[in-house]
């Protein structure tokens, strides 16, 4: 059995962005054209505009906008059209991580295969733009995670904190001198 899941943003309860209107943004920010973006993803223009509209409309203000004429024609997101995408992915990889964690599954009572899980205690957090390291204390050494910046700030990881380290076959590199 598998878990699956699907997102929209909403704002006062109207829907905003889904998996659709996602990926028309994504498709007019790349082909900067509503007419190539439709046959890209295969729909009508006219269901493509009615999408942003719809989107505009719940979110009072334009997702994109347009350029008639010259050498810089087409249709461009907004600066809210691409905090609206960015919000959308963001979410969507927050619920993928959380889906595809074994140690969420047994957090609510599933069982998981890793078991190298060790308590350790936060020692120093270096925070990049996309990749932080968290350093954590597990008697006798000292274990350092990649991960993203994202999930520090979602975890509120700090130094001093109480973690859990989980080691994952898929994801243990051997060196050798």
């Amino acid at each position: 059995m598998k878990t699956k899941t699907k997102l929209w943003l909403t704002e006062d309860g109207k829907q905003l962005i889904g998996e659709g209107k996602a990926a028309l943004l994504e498709a007019i920010d790349e082909e900067r054209s509503l007419n190539k973006a439709s046959k890209r993803l295969n729909i009508s223009y006219k269901h493509a505009w009615k999408m942003l509209k719809s989107m505009q409309e719940g979110a009072g203000q334009d997702v994109v906008t347009t350029v008639r004429g010259g050498k810089e024609q087409g249709t461009f997101l907004t600066d809210y059209g691409r905090e609206l995408l960015a919000e959308y992915e963001s979410q969507k990889n927050i619920i993928h991580e959380t889906v595809d964690d074994e140690t969420f599954w047994e957090g609510v009572g599933l069982k998981i295969t890793a078991r190298n899980q060790m308590r350790g205690k936060v020692v120093g957090v270096e925070e990049g733009d996309v990749i932080s390291k968290v350093k954590i204390l597990i008697e006798p050494t000292v274990v350092t995670s990649v991960i993203t910046s994202e999930a520090v700030d979602k975890l509120g990881i700090k130094e001093g904190d109480e973690v859990f380290a989980i080691v994952k076959s898929t994801e243990v590199m051997i060196g050798k001198k």
